[in-house]
C-alpha cells in the first residue's frame, strides 16, 4: 500500500487538504494540494485563474497538476480538485490510486467556503453552485472512489481514521 497514492478528493469546503495533511503526517508520506500545485506553476490562487482564464482552462489545470502528482514517488497523499473527475483521462489515472471521497451537503461545504478566499466562486449562490457540482461530479466520484465518508458528520481526525483502517487490504499495485 505505501506504493500507491491516496487521493482525497471531494467539493470545495469538503475538508480535502487537511484531511490529506493528517493522513500524510500519519503515514510518513510527502503530500500534494492542488491548490498549492496551481499557486507554484501558475503564480495565482484557483479563484483567480477561473476569473482571468475561466473555468475550463482552470479545471484542464487542475486534471493536470493531479495526474502530476500520481507520478509522484515516493507515493504521495494528495488533496485533489473536484473538478479533476470530470477528465475521463484523469479518472483512468487514478485507477491504481486508493481514492477517498469526501461527500457532503452542499449547504455545509458553503458555510465552509466562506472563510476561504481561495477558493472560486462561481455564482453568487453557493448552496445551488455546490448543488449544480454535485449533482454533475458524483458520477464521477462514485466511478473512482474506494472509500466514501460524509464530511459533515466526521472530523477531519475522524474520517483520517477511518481512511487508515481502510487501507488494510487495500489496492496493491
Amino acid at each position: 500500500m505505501t506504493d500507491i497514492p491516496i487521493v482525497v478528493m471531494g467539493l470545495m469546503g469538503a475538508g480535502k487538504s487537511t484531511v490529506a495533511r493528517l493522513l500524510a503526517d500519519a503515514l510518513g508520506r510527502p503530500m500534494r494540494d492542488s491548490d498549492a500545485d496551481l499557486q507554484a506553476k501558475y503564480g495565482t490562487t484557483a479563484a483567480a485563474m477561473a476569473a482571468d482564464v475561466g473555468a475550463d482552462e482552470l479545471h484542464a489545470r487542475e486534471a493536470l497538476v493531479l495526474r502530476d502528482a500520481l507520478a509522484d514517488r515516493p507515493a504521495p497523499v494528495i488533496a485533489a480538485a473536484a473538478s479533476t473527475v470530470e477528465d475521463v483521462e484523469t479518472r483512468r489515472a487514478l485507477a491504481p490510486a486508493f481514492v477517498v471521497f469526501l461527500d457532503g451537503p452542499p449547504e455545509v461545504l458553503a458555510e465552509r467556503m466562506k472563510s476561504s478566499p481561495h477558493r472560486p466562486h462561481f455564482k453568487p449562490d453557493l448552496v445551488r453552485m455546490l448543488t449544480e457540482m454535485r449533482d454533475l461530479r458524483l458520477p464521477g466520484f462514485r466511478e473512482v472512489a474506494d472509500l466514501v465518508v460524509d464530511a459533515s458528520a466526521h472530523g477531519p481526525e475522524e474520517i483520517a481514521a477511518i481512511v487508515l483502517a481502510n487501507l488494510d487490504g487495500a489496492k496493491t499495485s
